[in-house]
């Protein structure tokens, strides 16, 4: 089994961009954590996407170190904080897209890879910097279900495929 590395973890109660075409964005802080709760089904407690809809494909969202480092360098802002691009997970490892469509584990727990977490324009915002969104795109990350509870922590985790069903 592969190990990948889960470099940080974060929620947010509210949305700051997420259905706010046209307003302001929102200002709902995120909260850094060096473990979370992740709920079968749900989603992860405290989370803004927890219990959003029945089976939503993006209760859970990974973003690779890589494109965040990318994005610092376009920036010219190493000091971007990672919490900036509001996924759930930054993990480095693994090639994010490559989960698409299959079911896996981490750390034990399965999750089912629904689609990438497509950019929007809010991330030139959310950045500063003009063309991030362009940056990103097809890099911005995972979506996932979440299969199994259990807890996700900062470190080292294995990483496995599950077999399709029969």
């Amino acid at each position: 089994m592969p190990t990948v590395e889960l470099r940080a973890l974060f929620t947010s109660p509210g949305h700051n961009f997420f259905g706010r075409h046209g307003q302001e964005s929102g200002e709902h802080e995120i909260i850094a954590h060096e473990s979370i709760e992740l709920v079968a089904g749900r989603g992860i407690p405290g989370d803004r996407f927890f219990d959003w809809k029945e089976s939503y494909k993006g209760q859970l969202t990974f973003i690779d170190q890589q494109v965040i480092d990318d994005i610092r360098c376009h920036a010219g802002n190493p000091d971007l904080p990672a919490s900036a691009f509001r996924r759930n997970v930054v993990i480095s490892g693994v090639n994010l897209n490559s989960l698409i469509g299959k079911i896996f584990t981490i750390a034990g727990i399965r999750l089912e890879g629904t689609e990438e977490c497509r950019p929007c324009y809010w991330m030139d915002e959310a950045c500063g910097k003009p063309g991030t969104e362009d940056i990103m795109k097809g890099r911005g990350g995972l979506r996932c279900r979440i299969l199994d509870s259990g807890n996700l922590k900062i470190g080292p985790a294995e990483l496995d495929f599950c077999p399709p069903a029969v």
